[in-house]
């Protein structure tokens, strides 16, 4: 009898699973995405349309050349150029996702634009694909095991492992690519001779946003897939998703390697020296989408819940940070009010995409001013009561 009624439970267990996953709608590639009413979503269409007309009202300041937004934003580095491909941007763009559903887009969705450091976040699901693969055995791992041309040699850069640099806590020592490590958004405080002279942070104590290390990443995962990340990304995630053709990832100029006899170009993780990825607002909807549902697109896992869970997790030095998502938890960065399942990819001149787990929101809003971000949420959030 206990045997029947175990059975039981397991087989209604199944059919909820099975009745949240028909709820979902997972877009085709090349066809009209799908849209609601916000009534049809209980949605208020007022207070919807208000946040968006916030999101219209609060364009991201810096220049539509992007290359003088560049310049500027990071001209206290020493001796920052632009080593990769830029492009003007559009105007502000987005798109609000229920359920998988679109109850609201604005801008042009289409429009391919660079994403800075948004590409992080992309980044690390390409590490995430590595694990799911046994590429990679754990995360907790030495990348000195896996890359040995010398990237990671000396006793400093020999403890440094592939979580590390995904929670950007590694503070990896050296040059890639031209670029220093101490020359990439140093210190307020002191000048070049400090900041050359500087002390090491044991890996793992001190969060700092470097892109010069999140390239080591990307650099790292090249050799580990022995093929260009952005021929990774594309087979083994994007075109499960029916992404366009039209997205990119880029690396700087002189960015090449050579593998198996191959020459291929390592790709970085941002665009603060030109570079990333550059896609459209409905292919970062499609990416947001299928976190929202734990690495599932329709019946197939494309990438495994275990690593979803574990690239959300907050890292010990930074409550607000994971593997290359930012995340809505207690620290500086976080979202009163809102819910703390929130997280979400982030890049220069205001390029976001927000999973919002509670209330089975994707959004994606390009252009924003970035420090209008959480209004703009708390709008948004304000149609759902």
């Amino acid at each position: 009898m206990q045997k029947i009624k175990w059975t039981i439970i397991c087989a209604l267990f199944g059919m909820s699973i099975g009745i949240a996953q028909d709820n979902y709608y997972f877009p085709k590639k090349q066809l009209e995405w799908e849209q609601r009413s916000p009534s049809e979503m209980n949605l208020n269409e007022i207070k919807l349309q208000e946040a968006i007309d916030f999101a219209l009202e609060n364009e991201y300041k810096g220049s539509r050349d992007l290359r003088i937004a560049i310049l500027k934003g990071f001209e206290r580095e020493p001796f920052h150029e632009i080593l990769g491909p830029t492009k003007k941007r559009g105007g502000p763009a987005g798109m609000i996702l229920k359920n998988g559903y679109i109850v609201k887009s604005w801008g042009d969705t289409k429009r391919v634009d660079m994403t800075f450091s948004v590409t992080k976040s992309f980044l690390s699901t390409v590490a995430g694909l590595a694990v799911d693969r046994h590429l990679i055995s754990s995360t907790s791992d030495k990348l000195s095991d896996y890359v040995w041309d010398g990237t990671f040699v000396g006793a400093h850069n020999e403890m440094i492992t592939w979580e590390h640099l995904l929670q950007q806590n590694s503070d990896w020592s050296g040059s890639l690519w031209g670029v220093k490590d101490w020359a990439d958004r140093p210190p307020k405080e002191g000048g070049i001779d400090d900041w050359k002279n500087r002390s090491y942070k044991e890996p793992g104590t001190f969060m700092e946003y470097n892109d010069v290390r999140v390239n080591v990443l990307a650099y790292s995962l090249t050799q580990v897939w022995r093929a260009p990340l952005p021929i990774v990304l594309k087979e083994n995630l994007m075109d499960k998703i029916g992404a366009s053709t039209t997205w990119r990832w880029f690396g700087y100029e002189d960015a090449w390697t050579v593998i198996d006899g191959l020459k291929m170009k390592s790709v970085t993780g941002g665009g603060h020296s030109g570079g990333g990825i550059f896609i459209n607002t409905e292919d970062m909807a499609r990416f947001g989408l299928l976190f929202l549902n734990k690495g599932q697109w329709e019946k197939e896992t494309i990438i495994s819940s275990e690593w979803i869970e574990s690239a959300v997790q907050p890292s010990i030095p930074n409550s607000n940070y994971g593997y290359m998502w930012w995340l809505n938890k207690k620290g500086d960065r976080h979202w009163e009010g809102l819910s703390e399942e929130i997280f979400y990819a982030s890049g220069f001149g205001g390029n976001f995409i927000v999973i919002d787990k509670a209330n089975d929101l994707v959004v994606v809003t390009r252009w924003l001013e970035p420090s209008k971000l959480e209004e703009f949420m708390k709008l948004l959030t304000m149609s759902l009561k």
